[in-house]
């Protein structure tokens, strides 16, 4: 039986997304971005480069408030152009 996330999660509840991109200047901005549309606030993500070099994994914490919100910031992060994965 497959468990939904809805089900496990409560709100509000802090909900962390690692979004792995291409190692561009702007990759940061543009994760940020996305999240202000769907949870204004002050963040201060964590980035850490792939042995390489060529990408980097942005990690970024919201106060999640509805599964929606979860979903449309899984769906639009993983739509920008640099981004490869998003977790």
């Amino acid at each position: 039986m497959k468990t939904k996330l809805n089900e496990l999660l409560e709100f509000p509840t802090p909900f962390t997304y690692k979004v792995m991109g291409l190692a561009q200047p702007e990759l940061v901005d543009q994760v940020i971005e996305v999240v202000q549309r769907h949870a204004p606030g002050e963040y201060s993500p964590t980035i850490l480069p792939s042995s390489k070099g060529n990408y980097h994994s942005v990690s970024i914490t919201i106060n999640a408030t509805h599964i929606d919100q979860v979903e449309t910031l899984y769906e639009e992060l993983g739509n920008i152009e640099i981004v490869r994965m998003v977790m």
